[in-house]
């Protein structure tokens, strides 16, 4: 053999190695820990699946106990899912506790019909809107109290922790705001005389007037809250792919479905057009 062959076959041979290195050093970067999002480390407790915290009942957004539980969030976070590759686990949770449980490690994401608020975000980060949402006062059928500001004096029931009861507390003269530990349970002290009237999600309050008898929305108030998907704070590579699957799913029409489904009408265009920077 020549030198000239020789050394030609000595650089085709470190090429060759330089070549298979690169390839080698691109496989390890895909293989990251977290799973979904097109490879993606999304800092998930287990990798490959989504551990997701709701609070249930609240229908129509929650229906059932997991695993077998329905409703729109679990739908639309199905969707979402779906759209990254990723099986869910739900574990129900409280709804006043959720937030902090969330925070502390508990759970990737939570979802329990929540409203995008400053408050919140001190410890959690909320995804773009996938509902819009007014309050409600709901009262016995026959009931004097026909608006808020009948409110004067009474005692009015509300879950731990929503705006419900932020509302009730703030923007109303009530002599009493009573918690309770979920949304039916508040419907249900009104259905039992315990309290005068409650403050509650105007599709809930919608969805307890058509199972039951004898209570009634007397106002609609309307409050423009804007539910969002909080995730862990600071856990920017799961909340730029939730978001992406939202953007997606309102995009391809599956979110007006969903609406129509749960609310028998189109999503607003601050549903479909809104987008969250977290604070």
């Amino acid at each position: 053999m020549s030198k000239s062959r020789f050394w030609a076959l000595i650089a085709a041979l470190a090429l060759a190695l330089a070549s298979f290195g690169i390839a080698a050093c691109g496989d390890d970067d895909g293989d990251t820990t977290g799973g979904g999002g097109g490879g993606a480390d999304l800092g998930l407790i287990k990798e490959g699946q989504l551990l997701v915290g709701i609070d249930t009942p609240y229908p129509p957004f929650e229906i059932g106990q997991p695993p077998d539980v329905s409703g729109y969030d679990i739908e639309v976070f199905n969707e979402v899912a779906k759209r990254l590759g990723l099986p869910v686990t739900y574990q129900d949770t409280a709804f006043d506790t959720i937030f902090r449980d969330l925070a502390q490690g508990k759970f990737d994401a939570v979802l329990a019909a929540t409203t995008i608020l400053p408050d919140r975000e001190q410890t959690v980060d909320f995804s773009d809107p996938y509902y819009l949402t007014p309050q409600s006062l709901l009262v016995t059928e026959g009931s004097d109290i026909r608006t808020v500001d009948d409110l004067d004096g009474a005692t009015v029931g509300a879950q731990d922790g929503t705006t419900g009861e932020f509302y009730a507390q703030d923007e109303t003269a009530a002599s009493e705001v009573r918690g309770y530990p979920e949304g039916p349970d508040a419907i249900n002290a009104l259905k039992a005389g315990q309290v005068d009237a409650v403050i509650i999600d105007a599709a809930v309050a919608v969805d307890a007037v058509k199972k039951s008898g004898g209570i009634e929305i007397a106002q609609k108030i309307v409050t423009n809250e804007l539910y969002g998907i909080p995730v862990a704070e600071d856990n920017d590579a799961l909340l730029e792919q939730i978001n992406g699957a939202l953007a997606e799913i309102k995009e391809d029409g599956t979110l007006a479905e969903l609406y129509q489904k749960y609310f028998k009408k189109d999503p607003p265009q601050s549903v479909l057009e809104g987008t969250h920077e977290p604070e």
